[in-house]
């Protein structure tokens, strides 16, 4: 599973010009799902991303996580994070999972999220959108659960 995380003041996601997900103060968070990810790298990439220190506490240092300042977090399923670019020049995305194993280890991921008390706006699951982020800082991260396993 691999995640790009950042820190927004504000973001949201449109399907055929209609608002589906929003959040002001918080992450946004871009998922992609390994063809072999499932529930212990959901859980990981939950914990994780819920729990990074990336918010300025009262002396302006990144000390404080999603869970210490009560806001929002912004899931978006983005397959295109597997997209291999080594050889020729269209990407390939045969480590993508496919459709029907994604989509229920991406909203397995948003309920996991949830259960940390975070209130949470999402993305529609396979649907061509528009996403808007204000990028706070900027702060963006990278984390890959291959990296750990």
């Amino acid at each position: 599973m691999r995640a790009v995380v950042q820190r927004v003041s504000r973001a949201a996601v449109l399907v055929e010009d209609q608002t589906v997900g929003s959040i002001g103060e918080g992450l946004v968070v871009l998922l992609g799902i390994h063809t072999d990810d499932g529930d212990r790298e959901a859980r990981w990439m939950a914990d994780k991303i819920v729990n990074l220190r990336i918010f300025a506490d009262e002396s302006g240092k990144m000390n404080r996580s999603l869970v210490d300042i009560g806001k929002e977090m912004l899931i978006v399923s983005q397959f295109t994070l597997f997209g291999d670019c080594r050889k020729g020049r269209r990407p390939g995305y045969s480590t993508a999972a496919p459709p029907e194993k994604a989509e229920p280890v991406y909203h397995n991921f948003i309920e996991l999220v949830k259960n940390h008390g975070i209130k949470v706006a999402s993305g529609q699951f396979q649907a061509m959108m528009e996403v808007s982020i204000a990028n706070s800082g900027p702060v963006t991260l990278l984390l890959d659960s291959d990296k750990l396993f």
